[in-house]
């Protein structure tokens, strides 16, 4: 298996990736909002009726 950050051989003790830099790369992209899943959920989100209110509050 490689790395997918960067392609080289995956080190078991960082598997997937190759070494710590690479699984930190990774988990700095998902903290900054790289990686998005497409889909039509936050479109659904953004048309809820009005009062309605998710665990945060309402969706306004």
């Amino acid at each position: 298996m490689s790395c997918p950050i960067c392609g080289k051989a995956s080190d078991p003790k960082y598997r997937p990736f190759c070494s710590k830099r690479c699984a930190d790369v990774d988990l700095a992209r998902w903290l900054n909002n790289s990686y998005v899943i497409s889909g039509d959920i936050a479109e659904e989100e953004e048309r809820a009726p009005e009062g309605v209110e998710g665990r945060d509050g309402p969706l306004h």
